[in-house]
């Protein structure tokens, strides 16, 4: 057997550079995917507010023309059993800052007291469309 020098066996592992390369692909992908993964949280926060808005209005015509009267609160309309609850305002995280719209004009003829008419979401942001979340 020929006996050949034993070379500096080089240690495993990677080098600074090698480390350095793959945290900087690492830190470029993470600089891209949170701007997109936020943005994707507002708008599902957004279809989550135009659903409990449309339900919420769709509850309020239907207490108003079964009772022949419009509802004085939202909680009047949980209390009949139109809604299990007041969903929440998913920018404000609570139910209490709904905004309703009471109005004097009646929505049937035989309707015999006025009330809520229309909600709106509480929150004072604005929605990635232009508008006010308070004006949906």
């Amino acid at each position: 057997m020929v006996n050949i020098p034993n070379r500096k066996k080089r240690g495993r592992g990677f080098t600074l550079i090698e480390l350095m390369i793959v945290i900087s692909i690492i830190l470029i992908l993470v600089s891209i995917s949170i701007p997109i993964y936020t943005n994707s949280v507002v708008h599902a926060k957004e279809a989550v507010l135009r659903d409990d808005l449309f339900t919420m209005r769709s509850v309020i015509d239907q207490y108003t023309l079964d009772k022949q009267k419009a509802p004085q609160s939202l909680q009047d309309v949980v209390s009949a059993g139109y809604l299990k609850s007041i969903p929440k305002d998913p920018f404000t995280g609570s139910t209490d800052t709904w905004q309703t719209t009471t109005d004097d004009t009646l929505m049937d003829p035989n309707q015999s007291q006025p009330g809520i008419t229309d909600v709106h979401s509480g929150a004072s942001g604005v929605g990635t469309d232009g508008t006010a979340y308070s004006s949906w």
